[in-house]
């Protein structure tokens, strides 16, 4: 089995955070085989230019995004890559039992993608889902620095998973 090139993002917040993604995260869009977006895009325009350098996109809408948004995104995305099932969500409610609500509700997941916060997050149920939030690469918030996530897909399972900061 071949190993699948991952990026995640969410909470890109277009265009009143950013007018554009940072060059490395493009880089990374160019070089992945699957990109991730969980959520919070906040202009179709975003969509629309990261679906055409995606090889392919996996995107949810989010609670700042418009009907333009939710008429093309679902609120749950799902797919099985290489062996590896995910789903994509953009908000899992307070960290506080964050563990036990998503294994609950993703019983049948690998890996949950997901938004919101704005935090990086990277934990893993006692079940084995593991649940990643790749933080915003353009609306910090109250983190240090903007962030994304890499991973590899590979053997049915989540490896190297990287969070970079920019």
């Amino acid at each position: 089995m071949t190993s699948v090139r991952l990026v995640a993002m969410s909470d890109t917040h277009f265009p009143r955070r950013a007018r554009d993604l940072p060059s490395a995260l493009w880089a990374a869009v160019d070089a992945a085989d699957v990109v991730v977006h969980a959520g919070d895009w906040c202009t179709v325009d975003l969509l629309d230019t990261l679906a055409a350098r995606s090889a392919r996109l996996l995107g949810v809408a989010g609670n700042n995004d418009g009907p333009d948004l939710w008429a093309r995104l679902p609120e749950v995305a799902r797919a099985e890559i290489n062996g590896v099932r995910i789903a994509v969500v953009h908000e899992t409610g307070d960290a506080t039992g964050r563990e036990r609500r998503c294994a609950a509700a993703y019983p049948d997941t690998d890996v949950l993608f997901f938004g919101h916060s704005h935090i990086p997050w990277d934990t893993t149920t006692t079940g084995g889902l593991r649940l990643l939030n790749p933080g915003s690469p353009t609306d910090r918030r109250r983190q240090p620095q903007h962030t994304y996530l890499t991973a590899e897909l590979r053997d049915g399972g989540v490896h190297e998973v990287e969070l970079h900061r920019l």
